[in-house]
């Protein structure tokens, strides 16, 4: 009765233990994650500054321009981040002496690592939702949403009496501009196309916007070109003119990238838009977002073998987790390597999935196979 009875107690014991951890881990996930996306959005928005304070960009564009960009870092720090919780996490439990009382308490090397690997695989499942589906969605929201507004904000920066300089190679000066938006006495100085330079001057002009492209229609005007070829100096009268106020790099930039698009669309590339000597890069970005989850459960399993093997020290060892976070920073030079090399030859795509997955398998084998390897010896002897 008293075995029969104290079953449940430990079972119970075991699952708030097992319960505790886990919480620890997910708060501490959350922290540092939510941290490092801070401080990156923070880095990467620093190039976005100028269109507020050279542009006039309002706070609120600034903000939804730049949360577009937050799903790409996750999917990227994610691992990283679930490593540094589980090794950090059960180093912590370890110092205080949590681990030696579970230890103690019956729990296994299994049943202690149990909300580590349950952690691991939930952000698994999170990382293959935000890599096949929602980073490049919203790469690709972010990419037209910038799109549109370097094009939208052309409308906004002409000024009387100021050089507004729209891009690298297209100035626009305005002699004056009424409420109503027309504008008296226009010049352009178009460079886009470096054979055929020209100087536009027109007695007024208005700002239209056609399908997101800023445009500009002049009246009673004339086109001035250089002929290349002759020397002489071509001239061109209008009553009416429509000038694009677009560069060519942002209308470009229309062209989707390998960020942006969807699994089908990278193994299955597009001949129009893709070149044939590209496609191994866009496969090998396919094969990249299949196998970049899974590098979570194996840096896990990296972490649990730095605090889980061997003998437990009050005063930590030093050793151990840094053997562990060189290991991982060794795994990602590796896999960057072979992601460059793969994109040459994609018979090198298979070393990405080993790389993904033996480290985790190896791990798993160290510290529960010999587990099971122990109980079984001591069983025989028993026996």
């Amino acid at each position: 009765m008293s075995e029969s009875a104290s079953r449940p107690k430990r079972r119970s014991f075991l699952l708030l233990r097992e319960r505790y951890i886990l919480r620890q881990l997910f708060l501490g996930l959350v922290g540092i994650t939510s941290g490092a996306i801070a401080l990156i959005w923070l880095m990467q928005s620093l190039r976005f500054v100028s269109l507020v304070v050279d542009r006039g960009l309002s706070l609120r564009v600034f903000l939804q321009l730049t949360s577009l960009m937050i799903p790409s870092f996750l999917a990227v720090i994610l691992p990283i981040t679930t490593f540094l919780v589980v090794l950090f996490g059960y180093q912590r439990m370890s110092g205080d002496r949590e681990l030696t009382v579970m230890q103690a308490a019956g729990l296994s090397p299994f049943q202690l690592a149990r909300p580590a690997m349950a952690c691991a695989l939930i952000t698994t499942v999170l990382g293959y939702i935000l890599n096949l589906w929602l980073v490049p969605v919203s790469y690709h929201a972010f990419r037209r949403y910038e799109f549109e507004i370097r094009n939208r904000m052309a409308a906004f920066l002409l000024q009387d009496g100021v050089f507004a300089q729209l891009s690298k190679d297209m100035t626009v000066y305005v002699r004056k501009r009424d409420r109503d938006g027309v504008m008296h006495g226009v010049f352009v100085e178009d460079d886009r196309q470096p054979e055929a330079r020209a100087t536009i001057i027109a007695e007024r002009g208005n700002m239209v916007v056609i399908d997101n492209q800023p445009r500009v229609v002049l009246f009673n005007g004339s086109r001035q070109e250089i002929d290349h070829h002759t020397g002489r100096l071509n001239v061109l009268t209008f009553q009416r003119n429509t000038i694009d106020l677009s560069s060519s790099k942002q209308a470009e930039s229309e062209n989707r990238d390998a960020a942006e698009m969807s699994l089908p669309e990278l193994f299955h590339p597009d001949p129009n838009y893709v070149s044939q000597r590209d496609w191994g890069k866009f496969a090998v970005e396919g094969w990249r977002r299949l196998t970049a989850p899974l590098t979570t459960l194996s840096f896990s399993m990296i972490a649990l073998v730095a605090v889980l093997s061997g003998a437990f020290s009050r005063h930590g060892n030093i050793k151990r987790p840094m053997t562990a976070i060189l290991s991982v920073v060794g795994l990602m030079a590796l896999s960057l390597m072979l992601q460059n090399l793969a994109g040459r030859n994609l018979a090198l795509v298979p070393l990405l999935w080993l790389v993904a997955i033996l480290p985790a398998i190896g791990c798993g084998f160290w510290i529960f196979g010999r587990e099971a390897l122990n109980a079984g010896r001591r069983k025989s002897n028993g026996a």
